[in-house]
């Protein structure tokens, strides 16, 4: 193996890039910190509470059999189907109707969060199982990690299975701009969302 002759040029230029980069990895460090322990957290947390993001009826169907299986959790759900729908789907799968808690102020994905941050936390929730559709996913967990994550509340994401396809990016990146909006000023900037979609 032949070794390549370095000029003493391209050695200091080599240390230089290397000091250059140093202080941005000092910087770095807390944030890398403060995301381990934070997914360990998420990790080994048992949530304290169900939230189902409204807007496609299996989400109700799917909710209340999970909910069954986590019998000593509540249960919300933001914007979702007509009381006596819902309450219908939950006592046919054997739920206590006193865990049900149903919420209609939220218009859209971003007011799912906010609508409900507070009164969750009020309750002492810590950790949430997050209940939506796979398409719908992505652009919910920006939101939540974003919003909830403001009231230190974590999220563990359960999907349910459908056909279409995923959101576009671009509609995560917009909303989750409203998000920090919201963090920042309390106000949802829902005028920005060009469609009221879930």
């Amino acid at each position: 193996m032949r070794l390549r002759a370095v000029s003493p040029n391209q050695f200091h230029q080599h240390r230089k890039s290397r000091k250059r980069s140093f202080p941005w990895l000092l910087l770095l460090t807390p944030f890398v910190l403060w995301m381990g322990v934070r997914s360990a957290r998420m990790h080994f947390e048992q949530p304290d509470a169900i939230l189902v993001l409204g807007g496609a009826e299996e989400r109700e169907i799917f909710s209340a059999k999970f909910a069954r299986q986590h019998p000593n959790l509540p249960v919300w759900i933001s914007s979702g189907a007509p009381p006596e729908y819902a309450e219908r789907v939950f006592s046919k799968t054997g739920v206590d109707l006193q865990r049900l808690n149903l919420d209609y102020q939220a218009v859209d994905t971003v007011t799912n969060f906010t609508s409900l941050v507070d009164r969750l936390r009020k309750k002492n929730v810590r950790s949430v199982y997050l209940i939506t559709s796979d398409y719908h996913m992505r652009r919910a967990q920006v939101i939540g990690e974003i919003v909830l994550g403001s009231r230190g509340i974590n999220i563990q994401p359960v999907s349910i299975p459908s056909n279409q396809i995923e959101e576009p990016i671009s509609k995560a990146i917009r909303d989750g701009g409203r998000a920090v909006l919201w963090v920042a000023t309390g106000e949802t900037g829902a005028n920005f969302a060009l469609t009221k979609e879930r």
